[in-house]
């Protein structure tokens, strides 16, 4: 038997709250700055470079204290 593999894929949150902010954008509804109507696009990559650099200064003071107690 051949299995096959699906992959479900489409649009995420973030894109969707991006869509429904740009059109309220483009007919006037919101008066928002630009910042704000692509911050759904940013916002999570932002959050992933902070988790990024936390995990990377962790590591780095993890070894320098096990240098240090050697």
């Amino acid at each position: 038997m051949s299995e096959k593999i699906q992959i479900n894929g489409g649009v995420g949150l973030p894109s969707l709250v991006f869509i429904v902010f740009l059109i309220l954008k483009l007919v006037g509804t919101i008066d928002w700055s630009w910042w704000w109507i692509t911050a759904p696009l940013w916002i999570p990559i932002v959050i992933v470079i902070i988790i990024v650099i936390i995990v990377l200064i962790v590591a780095i003071f993890v070894a320098m204290i096990d240098v240090i107690i050697k």
